[in-house]
């Protein structure tokens, strides 16, 4: 006889169409970086032809794993995406550590620090006291997970709401910049022409950050109601997120100059202020604070997919795999996800570290990105009569050029970090315990959770 609340749990349900994984996936990528990254860009471009150049190739290397992430999302779909491909080619124990990560640092802390970047801005317009952006943060938290606990029509409402608001504030700069009295062609830098690489391997690392969040759509893969069109989804979305990227740096570098960008630490509000005055700039403060309320908003959907599929697998953490069958939606893992985002931001309002952390963690995050692509040729191997309803164009050769692109990102990001790295690797160090701890006494999942 079942219970009330057993006939409320469930599994994900096909739901979503590829209009919906495009807004998440905007949502995901276009966060506060575009409008703060492109001077570090410019700073370290030897001309412009490199600057945009740069743009382009962060386009073409996204798309270049998302075609990666395509093969295996439609082979393998799945609530748990990232964690499920690293379950499924290396086992149990290193998806364990991955979803670790996630729950403790990764997901918890870009939440975190969108709520920081969403309460700044909105700050600029209405400040609510001393600790004005934690009180934005802790409020935009609360309020979008609320919503995605009601269900995932209520999600998936708000996400092409915001998305769609985000498009037009990024057009609106767009405008502003092609408007904007062109930058007098400043004088190539008396005398010091730089070679054209100079600078390029430090600033591809700000682009890529910026394209930054297109793996997340694994996360969905599972509520699609059609499999390839998870391929649509991911190759349109990047290409519509690379065109607006180009669109608003050319208008940058119309309304400023590449001098001018590499100057400014707000340069999208520069080139607003340029056109409208003031007035630009609180507009463009309304832009990244919709910025930041869409990506936190599409970082909600796919982290507690991740926390739902640990919970799945793994005895100790069961209450985490528990999906509501009438909000179509894992509450317990929604819960878990915004309790800990909660008290990162909190911690971040007083010893404002959390950006620091989490930027720390970049080495962990780049490897246990590198091994999915890894994976791609893995899961070929030891399963070649899975049902592939896309094959990545150009194999093996796509995904080499995506694992070696990580392997680079993973080793710059080692290079450019100092001690703070520890953090990251203690983080893991908790889990590997942990880990220890379920393989001890937590015993092994059932089959009926491992399977998919």
């Amino acid at each position: 006889m079942s219970t009330p609340d057993s006939a409320q749990l469930g599994a994900p349900k096909p739901v979503l169409v590829t209009r919906d994984v495009v807004a998440i996936i905007v949502g995901l990528v276009i966060g506060a970086g575009i409008f703060r990254l492109p001077s570090l860009v410019a700073g370290n471009s030897a001309n412009e032809l490199v600057f945009y150049g740069l743009w382009v190739a962060g386009g073409l290397i996204s798309l270049v794993g998302a075609l990666c992430y395509a093969e295996l999302a439609t082979a393998y779909p799945n609530a748990g995406g990232d964690y499920y491909f690293l379950r499924r080619a290396y086992g149990r124990s290193l998806s364990f550590l991955f979803a670790w990560a996630r729950i403790a640092v990764i997901t918890t802390g870009s939440i975190a620090i969108l709520g920081y970047t969403f309460g700044d801005y909105a700050s600029n317009l209405l400040r609510l006291g001393p600790h004005s952006s934690a009180i934005y943060a802790v409020l935009a938290v609360l309020a979008l997970t609320a919503i995605n606990v009601a269900g995932i029509r209520e999600t998936r409402g708000t996400q092409n709401v915001l998305t769609a608001l985000l498009v037009i504030g990024v057009l609106a700069v767009i405008v502003a910049g092609f408007a904007a009295e062109p930058a007098a062609a400043a004088p190539a830098a008396a005398g010091e022409a730089k070679p054209w690489m100079a600078g390029a391997p430090l600033a591809i690392l700000f682009v890529l950050f910026t394209y930054g969040g297109w793996n997340e759509a694994a996360y969905v893969s599972a509520e699609l109601k059609e499999r390839r069109s998870m391929v649509t989804a991911l190759v349109g979305a990047l290409l519509l997120v690379t065109a607006f990227y180009l669109a608003m740096n050319y208008a940058y570098i119309r309304a400023l100059g590449l001098a001018g960008v590499a100057k400014s630490s707000t340069v999208a509000a520069d080139v607003l202020r340029l056109s409208l005055g003031e007035v630009g700039s609180k507009a463009i403060s309304v832009v990244i604070a919709l910025a930041a309320l869409t990506s936190i908003n599409a970082t909600i959907i796919v982290g507690a997919r991740s926390n739902y599929a640990l919970g799945r697998d793994w005895p100790v953490f069961a209450w985490l795999g528990q999906w509501h069958d009438r909000a179509d939606a894992p509450r317990n893992a929604l819960a878990v996800q915004c309790a800990v985002a909660l008290g990162l931001i909190i911690a971040g309002a007083f010893a404002a570290q959390i950006e620091t952390m989490v930027n720390y963690t970049m080495p962990v995050f780049w490897f246990f990105i590198m091994l999915v692509g890894i994976g791609v040729f893995v899961l070929r191997v030891r399963e070649p009569d899975r049902p592939r309803p896309f094959r990545v164009p150009l194999y093996p050769l796509t995904p080499v050029v995506f694992v070696a692109t990580c392997a680079y990102l993973l080793y710059s990001s080692l290079a450019y970090v100092t001690n703070g790295a520890w953090l990251g690797v203690g983080v893991l160090a908790v889990g590997v315990v942990l880990l220890g701890l379920n393989l001890r006494f937590g015993g092994a999942a059932t089959a009926s959770r491992q399977s998919v």
